[in-house]
């Protein structure tokens, strides 16, 4: 089975990429979700998010990720430590995620998705990378609607890598520019080139 990342640039369409890899009958884990759990009070992590972090709990002791991204996204040195405590946890989940996919009769790959894949050193152990990419102009757009204002919008997209440098990193990119059946031809024809690329690997792995 091959261990496939999903990442891209903020709103350049991951998550409706994921969603289209599951409508064909692919796992997916969505790592951002991941990352949201390990905030929530029962969660070790948490703890450790406050102890470095002030003044973020919400009213029921859960952390408010609106005041913690205000925090992080304004402070590069902050976001760095944020990211120390909780990428090497959200590493070892994804890893054991992969591991409870694969079985004789499984599906041929496995994808997980996340923004900071490849700056987070994720791409190191993954067998190949889906950077999903469009336009700033649609990456604007679409921060908008989400109601985000452009000065926070620009903090989000400052503080990732840019698109470009991931495009370079990727195996394969999803444009996401065009309409969405456009993107729905593109996921199709790539859950076969992943399907042959597993089935080549397993049949080599025989031979010798």
């Amino acid at each position: 089975m091959l261990r496939v990342g999903l990442t891209g640039g903020i709103a350049c369409g991951k998550s409706t990429v994921a969603e289209m890899f599951k409508e064909l009958g692919f796992p997916v884990l969505d790592a951002d979700q991941v990352a949201h759990e390990m905030l929530a009070p029962d969660d070790p992590t948490h703890d450790l998010v406050l102890r470095e972090f002030h003044d973020i709990q919400n009213s029921d002791g859960s952390i408010s990720r609106p005041k913690l991204a205000a925090i992080v996204f304004a402070d590069k040195e902050k976001l760095g430590r944020l990211n120390a405590i909780m990428h090497p946890e959200i590493a070892r989940r994804m890893a054991n995620w992969f591991a409870a996919q694969a079985a004789p009769n499984g599906p041929p790959f496995a994808i997980a998705q996340a923004a900071l894949l490849v700056e987070a050193g994720y791409k190191n152990w993954l067998d190949r990378l889906i950077v999903v990419s469009c336009g700033p102009e649609q990456q604007a757009e679409r921060l908008s609607a989400r109601g985000l204002n452009e000065h926070d919008a620009l903090l989000r997209i400052d503080a990732q890598m840019p698109n470009e440098e991931k495009v370079r990193a990727a195996d394969d990119v999803i444009d996401t520019s065009g309409r969405l059946d456009q993107t729905r031809s593109q996921v199709r024809d790539l859950t076969q080139k992943l399907a042959r690329l597993t089935t080549n690997a397993q049949q080599n792995s025989k031979v010798k």
